[in-house]
């Protein structure tokens, strides 16, 4: 079976074949993301148009991942990649610095959709957010730091093996083995 991954991001199709068994195809379709709180939600009705637009028989995946940050309420949450690109990591930063809770969570939801079933699965990495370190990376790895060493100063090796969507692949893997 050929897993369809929606994505333009080539990344996360690499790291999807690490996991996957299954041949993994890029699929370059930019759906409609639903406003919404729920990453669960954003990726499930991503995955559904998905499927319906893009034909063929091979079921499709679609991921959505988030910073949520503690002391705001989980902000950006689903939103991360709009304040990303509006207002920008630094900022995200300067919001927190005073803040006592500087707790944090990456967060990504896997959904899969064969045309008939929907299933998620979701990983998560806890870490804090500090001011900004480290040269690697991309997004808010600069200011996410876990266990003493931010995402953007980890080797690519290492933020592989704790990654948020790495966990959400693993699981999907393992219930895509079972079923």
């Amino acid at each position: 079976m050929t897993i369809r991954f929606v994505t333009s991001n080539a990344g996360k199709v690499r790291e999807a074949r690490e996991y996957l068994d299954d041949d993994v195809e890029q699929i370059n379709y930019d759906y409609t993301e639903v406003q919404s709180d729920d990453l669960g939600e954003i990726a499930v009705t991503g995955a559904k148009e998905a499927f319906a637009e893009t034909g063929g028989d091979d079921p499709v995946v679609v991921d959505d991942a988030g910073l949520f940050v503690d002391a705001l309420g989980g902000f950006p949450g689903p939103y991360s990649s709009y304040v990303e690109d509006t207002v920008g990591v630094e900022r995200v930063w300067n919001l927190v610095e005073r803040e006592e809770n500087r707790r944090a969570h990456f967060r990504c939801v896997v959904a899969y959709y064969d045309g008939e079933t929907a299933e998620t699965f979701d990983g998560a990495v806890p870490g804090r957010i500090v001011a900004p370190r480290g040269e690697g990376g991309f997004g808010y790895d600069p200011i996410f730091e876990h266990e003493g060493e931010t995402m953007a100063e980890m080797s690519t090796e290492r933020k592989n093996a704790i990654s948020h969507r790495g966990r959400a692949l693993a699981k999907f893997a393992d219930w895509l083995t079972e079923n």
